[in-house]
Formats: structure tokens, sequence, C-alpha cells
């Protein structure tokens, strides 16, 4: 297809016509791998898998790939399409934060299908065409975020024409205050682009530097992690962002497949429709009740498919993926399936999409929900404690004066064997003690966000009083031991 013609087709084309692709292209992908990629033919015989596709029920057969039982059992060489590494390919690492890093080949493809969301997001601002200042702070290392970011942003600036400039900073916070303390006055339009945690301390140390946001129209796209609505409003009231739903964007990527689904406003309207009863979020999702990231994906890039409750994804890429299994909990959504569910709970949900006047972004894509990592979580007494309810608790105007919001937790045993829950906090720059004041309405915030958010905790308290209640260890900025400025914040240490 042509490129002019990719936007519009995302935009007009209807829900009957992506779930024909969506079959379509999982088809063509696996008799690709199976014609070009000698490892995908060595697994399927190592997987006894007995052959014949003829429809989406066969396909649904096929064996599971992983990291463990394909990526890493087999030569990069035999992983790529063609069998040989003579393409020109861009090698990128991911974070480690589940196990060793495992180094990704893309091609110019996968960086071209992120360059059209940004395009679109750009587009779709509530502001208009004026000179923009784009500052990607991802780290600019052997991690996919911030080359990504910067080759996506090129492609979508010189295919549309539009006056974007580009600077990488990447995760160092002395040159992006400078930025926009001396490049930023030239523009009247900032996009800030990162990761989410990271992206609120550099919105949190530019006021303290007195940079006015006000003067500008500031736009954020995040990427990496799962966060919370109440997240967004915080760093959007910092930033004076116009409005949160066109001018926030978050990206669902890996360095396995780049860029592979966005949330946009509609999606977020979702969240917050949702978010308004609780009942309503285990009603639409099922049984577990914390609400996930909600994103399109375009089936002619990549397909998504819910598998007993993880994610698979089949892609063209340097390496082929087929039912690929990225470690991610969730599932995916139809337009019908969302319009229809919001029918049940006396939502109209076009309607309510005409509202906030988001009727020109809303479209009839597929969607793919994602939940935080089960690894990335910790457990007190068998009960899972997320990272995201934590993050919540410290998100309360009495304690983002004092707090960066970041934190490190993990499960310990004490003398008596008895197991609790270490939180060490990270203090705001130049914080040097907290008072004890300050410390009980911390604590104070975390109880009752857990006994808020989890059934499971408020009956375990029942029984553990307060032994249930995390321990608080406060540290300062920047910790060596905990906050080295890095990549990703290790929420959970195991």
């Amino acid at each position: 297809m042509k490129e002019k013609n990719i936007l519009k087709q995302i935009t007009t084309a209807p829900e009957a016509y992506w779930k024909k692709l969506l079959v379509k292209e999982k088809l063509l992908t696996f008799k690709e791998a199976l014609k070009n990629v000698p490892a995908y033919k060595k697994f399927l015989k190592s997987q006894k898998w007995s052959g014949g596709i003829k429809n989406k029920n066969d396909f649904a057969k096929l064996p599971i790939m992983n990291k463990v039982n394909y990526l890493k059992k087999y030569p990069l060489h035999e992983l790529v399409s063609g069998g040989s590494l003579t393409e020109p390919l861009v090698l990128t690492s991911t974070s480690g934060s589940t196990g060793e890093p495992f180094y990704f080949p893309r091609t110019e493809l996968i960086d071209k299908e992120y360059s059209f969301i940004l395009e679109r997001f750009i587009s779709e601002g509530s502001h208009d065409n004026a000179p923009t200042l784009v500052l990607i702070c991802f780290g600019m290392g052997v991690w996919i975020g911030g080359v990504i970011s910067y080759q996506a942003f090129e492609m979508a600036s010189r295919r549309s024409g539009l006056p974007i400039s580009i600077l990488t900073p990447g995760i160092n916070k002395t040159e992006i205050i400078k930025a926009l303390k001396i490049i930023a006055p030239n523009y009247k339009n900032i996009i800030l682009v990162g990761y989410p945690p990271f992206i609120k301390d550099v919105i949190d140390e530019a006021v303290e530097e007195k940079i006015n946001f006000a003067k500008y129209n500031v736009r954020l796209i995040f990427a990496a992690e799962v966060f919370t609505e109440n997240f967004r409003d915080y760093v959007c009231k910092k930033a004076h962002i116009k409005n949160i739903y066109r001018d926030t964007l978050s990206i669902y990527g890996s360095a396995d497949i780049g860029a592979m689904a966005w949330e946009t406003g509609v999606l977020i309207l979702l969240k917050r429709l949702l978010l308004q009863k609780k009942e309503r979020v285990e009603s639409f999702f099922g049984a577990r009740h914390t609400m996930p990231t909600i994103a399109y994906f375009n089936p002619s890039w990549l397909q998504f498919e819910g598998h007993n409750g993880n994610v698979l994804i089949t892609g063209k890429n340097a390496i082929p993926f087929v039912r690929y299994s990225i470690g991610d909990h969730g599932g995916t959504l139809t337009f019908s399936y969302i319009k229809n569910r919001l029918n049940l709970m006396g939502i109209n949900f076009e309607s309510e999409v005409k509202k906030i006047s988001l009727t020109d972004a809303l479209l009839k894509l597929p969607c793919v929900y994602v939940y935080e990592r089960n690894d990335l979580s910790t457990t007190l007494y068998g009960l899972q404690i997320y990272p995201g309810i934590i993050r919540e608790s410290l998100l309360h105007d009495t304690l983002t004066p004092y707090l960066t919001g970041k934190f490190s937790m993990v499960t310990k045993f004490n003398k008596k064997q008895n197991q609790y829950l270490e939180i060490i906090i990270e203090t705001k720059k130049g914080i040097k003690k907290i008072s004890k004041e300050k410390k009980k309405q911390t604590l104070k915030n975390i109880v009752e966000n857990l006994h808020r958010k989890s059934s499971e905790f408020s009956e375990l308290a029942k029984y553990l009083g307060k032994r249930a209640n995390p321990k608080l260890i406060f540290v300062t900025h920047e910790h060596k031991d905990y906050f080295k400025p890095g990549i990703k914040q290790k929420w959970v240490r195991k």
C-alpha cells in the first residue's frame, strides 16, 4: 500500500476489514516463516507439529514460541528470514529486567510502522502545526526506545513536511533541563518522549528550575510501562497540558518487534469510563480487577491473540514471529465488544467520544490489553502486590513535594520468619530527611490504597493486623543502590 494511504486506511477502514485482514496476515507470516526461516522449520519438527494449515482454527494449533524454546535455542543467522545476516539490520537489546538480555535485529519496516503512529499523533494534537521541539528522553544506548523513537520521528517529519526538530538528550537530566531553558523558547510546541517515571522526574525538576510549561503546547509520549490515570493527571497538570486525550500517547512496545500498539485518547476515555465504578472494570475484563493498558494495533503490521491469559504475537520482522509469547498477560478486544459491553452498563461509547470531540479519533481497529507483569510483582502471604497500587499511593498531593514517586519493594522475613513487605522510597532532590508526620502519612496512603484496590489484602489484614502493613525506608534522591539513573526503575527486587 502507498504510504499516503496508510493513515487514511487506519482512520476509515471498518471492523470487518480488520477482522479479515488479521486472519490473512497471520497465515501469510506463518507461510513465509515456514519457507524462509531455518530455525522455524527445526522448531516445528522439535514440537512434533503434524502439518497442514487451512484456516484460523488450524493456526491456533501451531506451537507457541518464546525466548527459551526458540530464540535462545537456535543461532541468530537461523532465526532471521533467509537464514543469513546479509541484509542491513539494526540491533537492540532487551533491558534485561527479567533475565539475560537478548539482542534483536530489525529492519527499517519496524521503524516505518512506528513513524505512522507518531504522524497520526502529531496530526491529532490540540495545537497547530507551529515549529515543534521533540526531546527524546529514552536511553540512547543498546536499548530500543531512544533509537527507534529518533528514527521514527525523523521519518514522520520528513514524510509529512511538519516543522519538527529533534534532540536526543537521552536520560541526561542536566541536558534535558538545559534544552528546555535554551532551545525550547524558540518553539511553540514541545513533545517529551520517555519512560513514565523518568518523564515525571523531568517535569518535576523543570518546574523547580522555574521553567514555565504554560508558555508552550506540551505533549507527552510514554512507553515501557503500565501507569495509572492518576499518574497521567499529575504529569498533565504539572506540564500545563491542554488536552489529556489528544496530547498524551502511550506506546506498547518491545525490543522484540518495536512499537506494537498505541493507546490514544479514545482508549484513555474508555479506561476512565470503566474506572468510574470498580464493578465496571471487573465486568469488562473478568475477575481480575486491576486496570490494564488498552491499545490499538494494526493487523496489517502484526497480530495479537489471547491464549490462556497470555498475549501472543505474530508479525514480520528480521526475526518473524508466529504465536510468540512475549511474557505479558492480557488479551484482545474488538470494537464491537467494547461498544456492546459498555451498552450493557448503560454507556453509549460513541456518544461519550462525541462529548469530548474525539469522533475523528474513533478507530475500528482491534485492541490489545496488557496487565503489569506477574514477574514484576512481589508476594505477601501468597497475595500478589503490584507496583501500580504503591505508585498511585505516592502521588498524593501531600507527598509529591517530598517524594519522587519512585520506590523499590521486596518481600522479606523477620527473625521469627514472619513475612513482610519492605518498600524503599526515593525522596526528592534536596530533601535530606522526612518527618515522622510525613512517614506516617505515606504509610497511611499506601495501606488505605491496598485496602481499596485489593480485597485480598483487606482479608489478610483482618488476620495479621498491623503486621500486614509494609515497612517503609526512605533514601535520598538517586541513591546508588536503588535509584541510580538508568533505563528502567526496578520496582520489585527479587
